[in-house]
């Protein structure tokens, strides 16, 4: 956004630099100073929600409201919103049944943004995005820092979304605004996370780690819970109402493109 002369200010939980926004701290106990809201006309929020909602709505849901500028705002979510469908394709139509906590509070989330800007004349998103990856953030970097895993797990499938299509995708609809739509954000190949840690090594010229089960191997909660779901999203409405195509519509041109950068920057 700012290569599109964008201003753009973010936030983040503790101090720290970024070339990419001017960044304000906001841990969701203190609030930000109004100030920083003068003059702001888009909204992305992607703080996870806690027991309490979305710590932005909590202390600044009013503020948001009195806005003046404010035109469009996007929510990112998960698709963990639509909990297990046993690797069924699930396109926005389908109704949410979260199975884990962190789908049932993003759940509550969606829906109280979109409540919160209810009369007004803010458009608010839906945004479901699959697993991101991208420049330093990928299985290629994981690889290198030996930390890539591949974990067995049959018939269990994710898809994926790179950062740039996420970029193209939010711009879209910020040109196409639709108060209270839903999307599907994500690739158009679900696969076993394997899949794409191999190609990865191809492409990096390397063994792949040896397959660990899923049964003996050590996660995380969060992990776990993503394992313990699976679906294909359906990305048709991206495609056929924001007129968005896909830069990379696999992890194959997406890993290739990681690639390539890095070795021309080499």
């Amino acid at each position: 956004m700012k290569a599109a002369r964008w201003d753009v200010a973010g936030t983040s939980r503790s101090p720290r630099a970024s070339d990419n926004a001017d960044l304000v701290t906001f841990d969701g106990t203190s609030p930000i100073e109004p100030a920083i809201f003068r003059g702001v006309t888009h909204i992305i929020a992607s703080i996870p929600p806690g027991e309490a909602g979305d710590p932005a709505l909590v202390r600044h849901a009013a503020d948001l409201r009195m806005l003046p500028d404010l035109r469009w705002v996007g929510y990112l979510s998960t698709p963990a919103v639509y909990g297990d469908r046993g690797g069924a394709l699930v396109s926005e139509e389908d109704a949410p049944r979260p199975g884990s906590e962190r789908g049932r509070r993003r759940l509550a989330a969606e829906r109280a943004w979109v409540e919160a800007f209810e009369g007004t004349a803010v458009s608010v998103q839906v945004f479901r995005l699959s697993g991101i990856y991208g420049p330093g953030r990928s299985a290629l970097d994981q690889l290198r820092a030996g930390t890539a895993r591949i974990i067995d797990k049959p018939g269990q499938v994710f898809n994926r979304i790179h950062v740039d299509d996420i970029g193209t995708i939010l711009m879209a609809s910020m040109e196409r605004p639709h108060h209270g739509r839903v999307y599907n954000v994500a690739d158009d190949e679900a696969c076993p996370s394997g899949d794409v840690i191999r190609y990865a090594a191809e492409l990096l010229g390397v063994q792949p780690p040896a397959p660990i089960s899923y049964d003996s191997a050590e996660l995380s909660p969060m992990a776990r819970s993503f394992y313990a779901e699976c679906k294909r999203l359906d990305t048709t409405r991206i495609k056929t109402e924001l007129g968005v195509e896909l830069a990379y519509p696999t992890y194959r041109e997406g890993l290739r493109r990681i690639l390539d950068d890095l070795e021309s920057a080499a």
